[in-house]
């Protein structure tokens, strides 16, 4: 075991595939010598050199289209959107041609691209720096939509989504990248699209992903001072849903609350309580709650924390499917 930083892992998971294979090349805006503005693949320029680590152009189009043709060529591109709210000038890139090609060629090209993208907010920025669009992608065909919320995992899912033949879209969140944590980097662990139970219970299945893994914990240890018993489910993977996981506790519990920045609105966590619905509808003891992000851009950085979910607002939705019919 080593403890090291979220934003260290992605690092070292960055350089040991680098190392692993030649083919393995990392692009986006001020990646080389600056190492990024959160300095995520600094020193990578060193080792590897200025064909291997490309600073490029400020456009995303280029940086995805480019990597298109790098994959095709079988090269394995790893892509820093520099901000998750910069992704949309390469979205015509991203679903018209990462997401099809594999299908479109039957099979002739594979599309080995990591779209690595900062993403959600608490860093005190503002729209276009604190976004939430992982379920543009999700709910696009070819494309795989993970996100780590732990360093062990960063350092190892970056490897995973390198290695895989489809793309990934790798949500990074941004708020997590300075906290440190444990890494075994001997076992990975679980596979890459697998969710995890963070912390069992018995009461209340919580399920959420990127920064509110840590945020749902808090509100389990606040609960249990009241009596309550919380089940923290980490899904680590959005597209696709590990489901079997989340069925399987709240068959236990028969309480579901879903936390998520992104609005509720056509969202993961509307396609897993809608799932839920259909799969426990006898175990359910009350209607499922999303807690989310409100249905507005992004605001400034003094009210963030209004719209961000919180402890408080998580012990509301619990406190919402606990009380349903009382």
């Amino acid at each position: 075991m080593t403890t090291m930083t979220m934003a260290k892992a992605i690092n070292e998971g960055l350089r040991r595939a680098m190392s692993a294979n030649d083919k393995v090349m990392i692009m986006g805006e001020d990646i080389g010598k600056l190492g990024g503005v959160f300095r995520i693949t600094d020193g990578l320029l060193d080792l590897f050199g200025d064909e291997r680590v490309v600073d490029t152009p400020l456009s995303e189009s280029a940086i995805v289209g480019t990597a298109v043709g790098l994959a095709m060529r079988g090269y394995r591109p790893v892509c820093e959107i520099q901000f998750d709210g910069f992704v949309y000038p390469a979205f015509d890139q991203i679903v018209s041609q990462v997401a099809k090609l594999r299908k479109r060629s039957d099979g002739a090209y594979t599309m080995g691209i990591v779209i690595r993208l900062p993403f959600q907010g608490g860093i005190g920025a503002i729209e276009h720096h604190s976004e939430s669009p992982e379920v543009y992608f999700a709910h696009t065909p070819g494309l795989r939509v993970v996100s780590p919320a732990t360093p062990h995992d960063a350092y190892w899912m970056i490897q995973e989504a390198i290695a895989s033949d489809d793309p990934i879209i790798f949500c990074e969140p941004k708020s997590r990248y300075w906290e440190k944590g444990e890494v075994n980097v001997e076992d990975p662990g679980p596979s890459l699209f697998e969710a995890v139970v963070r912390r069992e219970g018995s009461d209340v299945t919580l399920v959420g992903y990127g920064s509110y893994v840590k945020t749902m914990l808090r509100a389990a240890d606040t609960a249990a001072t009241e009596g309550r018993s919380l089940e923290v489910i980490d899904l680590r993977s959005v597209a696709p849903l590990d489901i079997d996981t989340i069925v399987a506790s709240v068959k236990k519990t028969g309480h579901l609350v879903v936390v998520q920045e992104t609005p509720h609105m056509a969202s993961v966590g509307s396609e897993i309580v809608s799932e839920i619905h259909r799969r426990c509808f006898y175990e359910l003891e009350a209607p499922a709650v999303i807690v989310s992000g409100y249905h507005v851009p992004y605001p400034i950085s003094r009210i963030e924390d209004e719209f961000r979910p919180s402890v408080d607002r998580i012990l509301d939705g619990v406190d919402r499917v606990l009380g349903f019919g009382a």
